[in-house]
């Protein structure tokens, strides 16, 4: 079983922990900061450091449950005692782009009933698929962008609670439909809130406030069919 720190504090840059099990390039960790692939944000990379060598990690994902690191170099590592260091720069990207999509699908939710069918979060730009904007003129658009802007700059505080997955259901709204989605396993549900203008079943990591999200734009519009629109955002640096 490995802990991850990143759940608690997504801005923990680097802790020490222990080498548990290495199959060929692929490292398991006892404790990490490494965010794995998944809920549509891209992983962490970093490295591995153990008495004075460098094993960069290019990749990381779960496998079987657990948050498996990809390294680059992994001849020289042994099990015992490492200091797991991740690329802040590319970390701090990422968080910005989902607390932004986040926003963005709470607007659009409130004021069009949208609700989101998928997403990609990359450290510089992000994609999110919603539903109930296919007929939106471009005006109302820019309007629902200028609005979601608003509401990043009004700096609404971001804050994680985990609740037993009963609790978690009995919230109405888009949380219990996402929530139902989960898998029954999952008996403790991780819930993402911004101020009180969104609250989300969510592993990812976010920025503190949305402040740090800063202004963004709207890059392109694309139909997908089966009225879901494509939007794809860029925070500016």
């Amino acid at each position: 079983m490995t802990t991850e720190l990143h759940l608690e504090d997504s801005y923990a840059k680097t802790c020490e922990a222990n080498v548990i099990q290495i199959d060929g390039d692929k490292v398991a960790l006892d404790r990490t900061v490494f965010y794995p692939t998944g809920g549509g944000q891209e992983h962490d990379t970093g490295h591995l450091i153990q008495d004075g060598n460098e094993f960069e990690v290019y990749k990381v994902k779960k496998e079987g449950g657990i948050p498996v690191h990809y390294l680059k170099n992994p001849e020289g590592l042994s099990v015992g005692a490492v200091e797991a260091t991740i690329d802040w720069e590319r970390r701090f990207g990422l968080m910005r782009h989902h607390s932004l999509l986040h926003v963005l699908a709470a607007v659009l939710n409130t004021e069009r009933g949208s609700l989101c069918t998928g997403n990609q979060i990359y450290p510089d730009r992000a994609r999110i698929d919603l539903t109930e904007i296919s007929e939106l003129s471009n005006d109302k658009l820019e309007s629902a962008i200028m609005k979601a802007n608003e509401e990043i700059q009004y700096n609404h505080p971001i804050s994680v609670r985990v609740l037993p997955r009963d609790e978690a259901e009995q919230i109405s709204g888009a949380i219990k439909t996402v929530v139902n989605l989960i898998p029954p396993a999952v008996k403790d549900i991780r819930l993402v809130r911004i101020g009180d203008i969104d609250e989300q079943a969510c592993g990812g990591t976010h920025v503190k406030d949305t402040a740090e999200i800063g202004v963004f734009t709207l890059e392109k519009v694309k139909n997908k069919g089966k009225g879901i629109t494509r939007l794809e955002v860029r925070v500016a640096n």
